[in-house]
C-alpha cells in the first residue's frame, strides 16, 4: 500500500479521520477540519458541495491522486475525507508523490504542528509532577 494510503489507515485507527460526506460536512462546519480529501473520482455533485461548505472557511481540500476504491481501502470506505490532526495533514502531503504542488499548504500546516507543539511542551512544563509526597 502507498505510504500515503497507509497514514490514512493509521488516521482511520488513531480516530484522526472523518469519512463521508455528512461527518466531513459536520467535520467542516464544526472547524476540526485541517484538510479535506477528495478522491479523483468524486462525482462533480460530492466535489460541488465540499467547495460549497469550505467555501467561507480557511479549511483547506484537495483532490487526491487516488479513486475512490483506493481511499476506501485506506479507510473502508467513500470518496471524501477529513483529516482532523494538522500533523497526520502534513505528513500525508509530504508522502504524495508530488508534494511540491501543495507548499502554501505545507506551509499554513507547518506553522500550525509548530504552534500545536509549542502549546504542548509549554503545557507539560507547568503541570507538577505527579509523584511525590501527598
Amino acid at each position: 500500500m502507498n505510504k500515503a494510503l497507509q497514514l490514512l489507515s493509521l488516521a482511520r485507527k488513531g480516530g484522526r479521520i472523518e469519512a463521508g460526506e455528512e461527518p466531513v460536512d459536520t467535520c467542516i462546519r464544526m472547524g476540526r477540519a485541517r484538510l479535506i480529501l477528495l478522491a479523483s473520482d468524486a462525482s462533480e455533485h460530492t466535489c460541488r458541495r465540499i467547495r460549497g461548505s469550505v467555501a467561507s472557511s480557511k479549511q483547506p481540500y484537495i483532490t487526491i491522486p487516488f479513486t475512490k476504491e483506493e481511499l476506501g481501502g485506506a479507510i473502508g470506505r467513500s470518496a471524501i475525507a477529513a483529516l482532523t490532526d494538522p500533523a497526520l495533514a502534513q505528513a500525508f502531503i509530504r508522502a504524495l508523490d508530488d508534494p511540491a504542488q501543495y507548499t502554501d499548504l505545507l506551509a499554513g500546516l507547518d506553522k500550525r504542528v509548530t504552534r500545536i507543539r509549542k502549546h504542548q511542551k509549554e503545557g507539560k512544563a507547568q503541570r507538577p509532577h505527579a509523584h511525590g509526597k501527598k
